[in-house]
C-alpha cells in the first residue's frame, strides 16, 4: 500500500463525522479516490500532507512504511521526483515566466516523457498557442490546464488533485480527465482527489467525506 494514514488530524480541523481524520485508510496503487468536503474542512491541507508540505499533524503517514513527516531533505526530494505528483489548488506557478518554461522546468528534474509529448499534450488539452506566453497572460482556466500538463512530466506512484478543475467547462474537463487517466493507467498508479462536490470524472473506486 503505498500511502497509509492511522489517526491523523490537524489541531485547527475539527474531525467532526469525517471519513479522514482520525481514521486508518490505505491508499492503494491503481485506485482512485475521490474526497468530499466543503469549505473550511480541510481539503488542500490533506493534501499538502499527502505531499509531505504540511507537517503540522499528529497520528501517523506513511509512504511504503516510511514516516512522510520524518523524512530527510533528500529522501523527501526522491518522494516527490519519484513517488508522488500534485496539482495544487493554487497551482504554484511561476507567474513570470512562460507556459513552457513552468513545465519544463518539472520536465527536466526527472524526465519521463519527451518535449514532443509535453506539446502534445497542450495540444490535447487546448493550450499550446499559450505555451510561449508568461503565466500571468493566461486565464485561471488555462493555468490550471498548464499545472496539469505540468504534473504528469515526472513518474509517480500516486496522483494528487485538489480542485483540479475548478475553472474548466465540462468540454475541457473532459479532455483534462481522459488525458490523466489515461497517464496513470500507463503507470499503474493512483488518484487521490479533492472537491467540492460529487463528480464522474474518473471511474473511482472508494468515495469519502473529509
Amino acid at each position: 500500500m503505498p500511502i497509509h494514514i492511522h489517526s491523523l488530524q490537524i489541531p485547527y480541523i475539527p474531525s467532526g463525522h469525517s471519513d479522514i481524520w482520525g481514521k486508518e485508510i490505505h491508499f492503494a496503487e491503481d485506485q482512485y479516490y475521490h474526497i468530499k468536503a466543503s469549505s473550511g474542512k480541510g481539503k488542500s491541507t490533506f493534501i499538502q500532507c499527502l505531499y509531505g508540505v504540511q507537517k503540522n499533524y499528529s497520528g501517523e503517514l506513511s509512504f511504503n512504511g516510511q514516516s512522510v513527516k520524518n523524512m530527510n531533505i533528500a529522501e523527501r526530494c526522491h518522494y516527490r521526483e519519484q513517488s508522488v505528483s500534485i496539482v495544487f489548488q493554487d497551482l504554484k506557478l511561476f507567474e513570470h515566466q512562460t507556459a513552457f518554461e513552468n513545465i519544463e522546468i518539472k520536465r527536466q528534474l526527472n524526465p519521463y516523457h519527451t518535449e514532443s509529448r509535453m506539446k502534445d499534450m497542450a495540444i490535447e488539452l487546448g493550450v499550446s498557442e499559450q505555451l510561449s506566453r508568461p503565466i500571468d497572460t493566461l486565464s485561471y482556466g488555462e493555468r490550471q490546464r498548464i499545472a496539469i500538463i505540468r504534473a504528469l512530466m515526472q513518474p509517480f506512484q500516486m496522483l494528487l488533485l485538489d480542485e483540479p478543475f475548478s475553472h474548466l467547462d465540462q468540454a475541457n474537463i473532459q479532455k483534462a480527465s481522459a488525458l490523466i487517466l489515461h497517464e496513470v493507467r500507463q503507470r499503474k498508479a493512483g488518484i487521490i482527489l479533492v472537491d467540492l462536490e460529487d463528480d464522474q470524472h474518473f471511474p473511482y473506486h472508494e468515495k469519502r467525506i473529509l
